[in-house]
């Protein structure tokens, strides 16, 4: 037992002996800095509640470095965002524009709020409209025990 955890310990230490800070991908900050405003607009499309800027995910990973290509390559920042849309959908934008095929999107949970404070209001009305004796507990059927025969 107390040779495994040697080993463990030493595998430990050797891999964090080794490890070092990460380098951005660019040595232009600017650069990053607009490459990560970018990204903090784009949705990741693996994890879908991340934006491609918080995820770790290599589908992120690659899109960061696709945005970083284009703004190198002289694209502005809605060129980069009218190209990523056009290849992965409105899915990709974290804030999707509101329009015909993104309408369930915006109205959706407003609706569902309104709709179930509908339905409360409609039950807590009959309930009050009930006379008092509808609400005693039932009384329960009496059991009969079978070793007692």
């Amino acid at each position: 037992m107390a040779k495994w955890l040697t080993l463990l310990v030493l595998a430990l230490s050797f891999t964090l002996a080794h490890a070092t800070e990460a380098q951005p991908a660019s040595n232009n900050p600017e650069l990053e800095a607009r490459m990560m405003r970018i990204a903090s607009e784009l949705r990741c499309l693996v994890c879908q509640n991340q934006t491609i800027a918080d995820s770790h995910a290599d589908l992120a990973v690659d899109l960061r470095g696709q945005v970083r290509e284009m703004l190198q390559k002289g694209q502005n920042e809605q060129q980069v965002i009218e190209y990523m849309t056009a290849r992965y959908g409105d899915f990709v934008l974290y804030r999707p524009p509101f329009k015909s095929t993104t309408v369930l999107l915006w109205v959706g949970p407003g609706a569902m709020v309104l709709l179930g404070l509908f339905v409360l209001v409609r039950v807590l009305r009959q309930r009050s409209r009930m006379p008092a004796d509808q609400f005693d507990p039932e009384q329960p059927d009496a059991v009969v025990d079978p070793h007692l025969s």
